[in-house]
């Protein structure tokens, strides 16, 4: 049987974990079996197993949906009215919804047990790495944190799919538009849909799920670092971002910078209140670079409601190097960038950076 990389990680992981089992139940011997995300390898190992489990998770259901949007497509659309042609386009939508509909619920068992992966290796680092006093168990707002990011991911997941399903729909209602007044026959049109289908539902993101993956958990860790920091009586915390060639000018820029563990939390509690993903995007909007078309350098800015916040202005870049975080020109205070909503990780897609409690001496 063949494959994908992700499930072939994931087959050895699993694999992995059986061996480990026996080896500790059976034979008695210890072994490390937790994952580490307060580390870069971690964190990566931790995504990619997280997205082979969605991957898994989801099974099928893209698709099933093509098919079912495919097989109500495919009729002789000359002999269609304008009228007939948008019911049978918001026909297929419909049906293609029906499967797509089942990915946010099959989603919620992985994102669960990676909701307590994530926290409890979140506090372990925490003790382990940084010293700080935590008791072994979850405290009440870890439980929070855990709930939190499950069903707001969720939320997303089902708001991305939405996304695709409308822009399918206008994409088919064109086509056939475009095939009809070129001449084009029944099978023609229905291979040109079902390309059209295939691209929205799955070539459209080739890399979703580690995308989800990544935002999850490097949201439950900041969210759970900063209950440990409160639990630990920790202030406040500084960001720490990964320095290599991969490391964008947004986390070069942020590296270092000091925020409120009390208003971080505050943040979470306001974010708990959301349930629509627009929201939350608001609550905690990701950094965005552009170039300023009088300047000709980088800005790194964030869009709120369509209003623009400007954070930076890159002066010298370190892009594609180690251990340089560059120059920039700061053109918002951290009271602002935190009021702006990235006073924590994760920045953008596929982000690294984590947090550090800044304790006495440091």
């Amino acid at each position: 049987m063949c494959t994908a990389p992700a499930d072939s990680l994931l087959l050895l992981y699993e694999a992995r974990a059986v061996a480990d089992t026996l080896l500790e139940d059976i034979l008695r011997l210890p072994v490390a079996k937790a994952l580490d995300v307060g580390t870069a390898a971690g964190m990566d190992r931790a995504v990619a197993l997280l997205a082979a489990r969605l991957r898994r998770a989801v099974g099928r259901a893209d698709v099933d949906a093509i098919r079912e949007a495919v097989a109500v497509l495919d009729v002789d659309w000359r002999t269609t009215t304008a009228a007939q042609r948008r019911r049978l386009v918001a026909q297929a939508l419909e049906a293609a919804g029906r499967r797509t509909a089942v990915i946010p619920s099959r989603i919620q068992a992985p994102l669960g047990d990676a909701a307590e992966e994530v926290v409890a290796s979140t506090r372990s680092h925490a003790r382990r790495e940084q010293g700080l006093a935590l008791a072994a168990r979850f405290n009440a707002v870890d439980r929070r944190v855990a709930q939190h990011i499950v069903r707001a991911q969720g939320n997303f997941v089902r708001d991305e799919y939405g996304r695709r399903l409308d822009a399918f729909g206008q994409e088919a209602r064109q086509l056939v538009a475009e095939g009809l007044e070129a001449g084009l026959g029944r099978s023609d049109i229905a291979e040109s849909l079902e390309r059209a289908a295939r691209s929205a539902l799955i070539a459209r993101a080739p890399f979703y799920w580690e995308v989800v993956a990544s935002h999850f958990i490097g949201q439950g860790r900041s969210f759970s670092q900063m209950s440990s920091y409160a639990e630990a009586g920790i202030r406040r915390y500084r960001i720490e971002a990964v320095l290599d060639e991969a490391t964008t000018q947004v986390c070069r820029f942020l590296h270092g910078k000091t925020f409120s563990v009390g208003e971080a939390l505050q943040r979470f509690e306001r974010l708990e209140s959301l349930s629509q993903p627009e929201d939350v995007k608001q609550e905690l909007p990701w950094v965005r670079e552009r170039l300023d078309a009088d300047t000709g350098r980088a800005l790194l800015y964030v869009n709120r409601g369509g209003l623009e916040t400007r954070l930076a202005e890159v002066l010298r870049s370190a892009a594609g190097t180690r251990d340089d975080v560059g120059e920039f020109r700061a053109l918002a205070s951290d009271r602002q960038l935190a009021d702006a909503g990235v006073g924590f990780p994760p920045y953008h897609g596929l982000c690294r950076t984590t947090t550090l409690a800044v304790t006495y001496g440091t």
